[in-house]
This record gives structure tokens, C-alpha cells and sequence, in this order.
């Protein structure tokens, strides 16, 4: 009897998780159907269809925080009036489930930032503008988040005037916009963005950048002391609880950058042509190379104002290479972090994200003296194949 009691407070249990979630995927289903609008619909034709599909490119760069997302990004928001560039958009969206659900739930957020995704490289920004808040006036806001990480906004420097003669309801579908570059740190799982692969109307090119796990915990730590003052206790005593949330949740986001990697270097056909991995690490110690190497992949024009900038911008001084800043000295940034993070602290990051690592290129490191000692690489000559 005692048995059958504790069968069934377990399924009582796991009913209300399961509803629970059901409840918060429903809410955010039903918010993302009633922000929806008319204004793109599933099959354009016409002279709005033609006018999206000609010469108009998107961009997604798939990364987490501190992979070096905002200075990889700069390489296409350098191209000015030629290029539209948001940084991390998701940003609004996740705040505003989190807000109304408690917490993010993951399966609603994948829905919800595909779909924002979806919309934007239509070219429709009401769906993210209900996530803005205030709520826009007539497409303008002040709150749009990093609003000047972006050299220019969907504006006529980017966009064709109307097409002078031509009646649509929706204006939008008129403008031709040039190509579209969004930097997002939120998505957990490349999977989730098949359908922005398969979207007919849409040529979506995602470039995926990595960088060495222990790097980025190092970085973190810096970056956001009070997110990561468990980990710097811990560097500290010298002493990390394997089985602690902390750990786990270090090992959830190294399996789920790892299996996205899996799924884009496998080259399914959604994603033929369509995928590039990129380390952090390769970009810092050859910029321009990797840099002429996203272009030729994205099918976009590698300007002299590009070229310059990258020149200027990764032989930055001490003085103008902070945290945040987008000027940095590259060669040099991909060692620093073997200087901050104790030995104990590696160790951790190589068992729960081991065959991340591994899939990367990176080297474990045994000592305290191997990871001190910058005679010795710990990133392998790789190369990733993606065409």
C-alpha cells in the first residue's frame, strides 16, 4: 500500500510539472499568435516576393557571452549603410517571458525567439516591438536594447525609398533591404532555427563562434562578479562541488553548444551550405583571414572599410581593451584567461565540458604549471569544414 501511495504522489507530481509547462508554453503560444500581423504571410507572390528574395542576405551569428560576440560582430556592422546589424534583439524577449512565467521556460522561449527571428529578417519588426517596453510609438523606441552596437537602423540608408506607382497594403514589402546581421547569445539549440533554414522567402546563413569553455567561465567571472561569486568562492577555497546547480548548469550550456555544433558540421540538407563554425581563438590570432573567410561563406562584399577596421581594432593598447570594448589587442586575449583561472577551476571545466573541448580543439591541460606556461598551445591546428 505504502508502494502504491508513493507511485502515485510521484505521477501526481509529474502531472503538475508537465501541466505547468504545458500552461506556460500555451501562454506564450497565444502571445506570440495575437502579436503576429498580416504583414508576411506564408507564401508571398509577386512583386513583393521578388523584391525579397533579390540580392537580400541574412546573417546569424550564434555565439554565448563572453565568445567575443560584440567584436565578431562589428566585422559586418563595420559595413555601415550596407549592412543592418542588431545585437542580441532576443534580449526584450527573454526578459519580458521571464517576467510573465517566472522563469524562462526553454521549450516557449524557442518558439518565441524563432519566430521574432523569423519576422525580422522579413523585414517586420512588430513582433519584437510588442517584446520592447514601453511598447514603441509609431517603430520608435529609446529602449531598443544596445541600440548603439548597431551603425545603422532599418532607415533609407538601408533600405530603397517606395517603389513609386505600386499600391500594397503593407509598405514594407515594397522596400528592398539590404543584407541583415543579428548577433544572439540566447538560442540554446541550432535545431530550434530549422525553420528559418527551410523558409523559402529567407537565405539565412549561420555562422556558429566558439570559444575555449574555460576561457569563457574565466571571463564571466570578471564580467559578471555577482552571476559568478559561488565560482570565485570556489577558486578561492580551492574546492568545487561537482554535483552543484552552478556545475550542471556549466555542463548543460558546453552539451548544448556542442551538439548545435554536431548538427551544423554534419551538414544536413537544411543546413547545406548554410553553416560555419568559427573559434574566437582563430579569429583573435589571424583576423583578416578569418575575416575574408566569413565573407567569402556569407556572399558579402569585403569592404576597405572593413579591412581598416579590423586593422585598427585588434592592435588595440591596454587602455582601450576593456571588458565591454570591441578595440582589443586579439593575439593577446586569447591567453589571458590562463593567468585568472586557478588550476582547480580548469580542472572542473575540462571534466563536465570534456568533450566539448575535444570536438573544438582545445587542449586539457595537467598542471598548474602547463596552463601558466605560454610556450605550450592549448588550441590544435583544426579546420572545420562547412561547405
Amino acid at each position: 500500500m505504502r508502494i502504491k501511495y508513493t507511485i502515485s504522489i510521484v505521477f501526481f507530481v509529474a502531472l503538475v510539472i508537465i501541466e505547468k509547462e504545458n500552461n506556460i508554453i500555451s501562454r506564450v503560444s497565444d502571445k506570440l499568435s495575437s502579436k503576429q500581423t498580416p504583414q508576411t504571410p506564408l507564401q508571398p507572390s509577386g512583386l513583393s516576393h521578388i523584391l525579397l528574395k533579390r540580392g537580400r542576405k541574412h546573417i546569424l551569428l550564434l555565439a554565448t557571452t563572453r565568445t567575443g560576440s560584440s567584436f565578431v560582430g562589428e566585422f559586418f556592422n563595420q559595413q555601415g549603410d550596407n549592412m543592418f546589424y542588431l545585437f542580441e534583439p532576443l534580449w526584450h524577449v527573454e526578459k519580458m517571458l521571464t517576467l510573465e512565467t517566472g522563469g524562462t521556460n526553454a521549450t516557449a522561449a524557442a518558439k518565441a525567439y524563432r519566430d521574432v527571428l523569423q519576422q525580422l529578417f522579413l523585414c517586420d519588426f512588430s513582433l519584437l516591438e510588442s517584446f520592447i517596453e514601453p511598447l514603441p510609438v509609431d517603430h520608435i523606441t529609446t529602449a531598443l536594447f544596445r541600440r548603439e552596437s548597431s551603425s545603422s537602423l532599418c532607415e533609407d540608408p538601408v533600405c530603397s525609398p517606395f517603389i513609386k506607382g505600386v499600391f500594397e497594403r503593407y509598405h514594407c514589402k515594397t522596400r528592398r533591404c539590404g543584407p541583415l546581421n543579428l548577433t544572439i547569445v540566447r538560442v540554446r539549440q541550432l535545431e530550434t532555427l530549422r525553420p528559418l533554414a527551410e523558409d523559402p522567402r529567407l537565405d539565412v546563413k549561420f555562422i556558429q563562434l566558439v570559444r575555449d569553455p574555460r576561457a569563457v567561465l574565466a571571463s564571466r567571472m570578471v564580467a559578471f562578479a555577482a552571476k559568478y561569486k559561488n565560482w570565485k568562492q570556489w577558486a578561492m577555497d580551492g574546492d568545487v562541488p561537482i554535483d552543484d546547480d552552478e556545475v550542471r548548469k556549466l555542463k548543460g550550456n558546453c552539451d548544448n553548444i556542442r551538439m548545435s555544433a554536431e548538427i551544423g558540421l554534419r551538414q544536413p540538407p537544411w543546413l547545406r551550405g548554410r553553416y560555419m563554425l568559427v573559434r574566437y581563438e582563430d579569429i583573435a590570432r589571424f583576423p583578416m583571414r578569418k575575416a575574408t573567410e566569413m565573407y567569402r561563406f556569407t556572399g558579402i562584399p569585403f569592404t576597405p572599410r572593413v579591412k581598416s577596421w579590423i586593422l585598427k581594432n585588434t592592435q588595440a593598447s591596454k587602455e582601450t581593451s576593456g571588458v565591454y570594448s570591441t578595440q582589443k589587442n586579439s593575439s593577446e586575449q586569447v591567453e589571458k584567461w590562463r593567468f585568472s583561472l586557478p588550476f582547480k577551476i580548469a580542472q572542473v571545466v575540462q571534466r563536465v565540458c570534456g568533450p566539448t573541448l575535444k570536438l573544438f580543439g582545445y587542449k586539457f591541460v595537467s598542471s598548474e604549471e602547463m596552463l601558466t606556461d605560454k610556450s605550450v598551445s592549448l588550441i590544435e591546428d583544426k579546420v572545420f569544414n562547412f561547405l
